[in-house]
């Protein structure tokens, strides 16, 4: 009760004496660090991300009345996209809300995100090549860097077979990374691996039959 009352208190003295642009500055930019360590984004992405969501607000473009996830979760996305970090809209909302509102949230997102493009320019968007698919997984997981770096090699040496024509790149990369884990006896579930890559453990078992 005692620590509830302080927090209680601090929010008091925040409210009296922040306008409701910083507050919002804060929820947005707390929010913004949190999709980053549940993403597992490095550093320079929350870095990045946070000086785009103060741009928008010293050009005064309007984000009040907006949801604080899905603004949030706009500017992390293009912070990605600058950093050449690869995350689609949806995993980086799946991170922070509810199974059942992530499509929703995404939707919004995707919407808000459109409209700081139009309104900031353009931006040019990475080429999304396999190692970027891999190494994004092998982060995500917290595979070892030898586990990592054999997927690699494993997929450089077959990039000529084309395993991966009309096929989704996260469960060719999830694929890769599994073969190489059980290659160096590592420990590695299909099942974890599956579901941070969005596939189903079938797909990555004939994926991996394929490679």
């Amino acid at each position: 009760m005692a620590s509830q009352m302080h927090r209680l208190g601090k929010w008091q003295q925040r409210v009296r004496v922040s306008s409701s642009r910083d507050r919002r500055l804060s929820n947005v930019l707390g929010t913004v660090s949190e999709i980053c360590q549940k993403s597992s984004l490095p550093k320079n992405v929350i870095e990045t991300a946070s000086l785009i969501y103060r741009g928008l607000d010293g050009k005064n473009i309007k984000v009040k009345g907006k949801s604080v996830v899905s603004i949030s979760a706009a500017v992390v996305y293009m912070a990605c996209k600058q950093c050449d970090v690869v995350r689609s809209l949806e995993e980086i909302c799946r991170g922070i809300v509810p199974g059942k509102d992530v499509k929703s949230k995404t939707k919004l997102a995707a919407r808000y995100y459109r409209t700081m493009v139009m309104e900031m320019g353009s931006l040019k968007a990475p080429v999304l090549t396999m190692d970027k698919y891999i190494s994004k997984i092998a982060n995500m997981t917290q595979t070892e860097v030898r586990v990592e770096r054999l997927a690699l090699e494993i997929a450089e040496k077959t990039k000529d077979n084309s395993i991966s024509d009309g096929k989704s790149p996260n469960g060719i990369a999830a694929a890769y990374l599994y073969v190489s884990s059980v290659l160096l006896g590592q420990n590695i579930l299909q099942r974890d691996v599956s579901s941070v890559a969005g596939v189903t453990e079938v797909t990555i078992r004939n994926r991996c039959k394929e490679i």
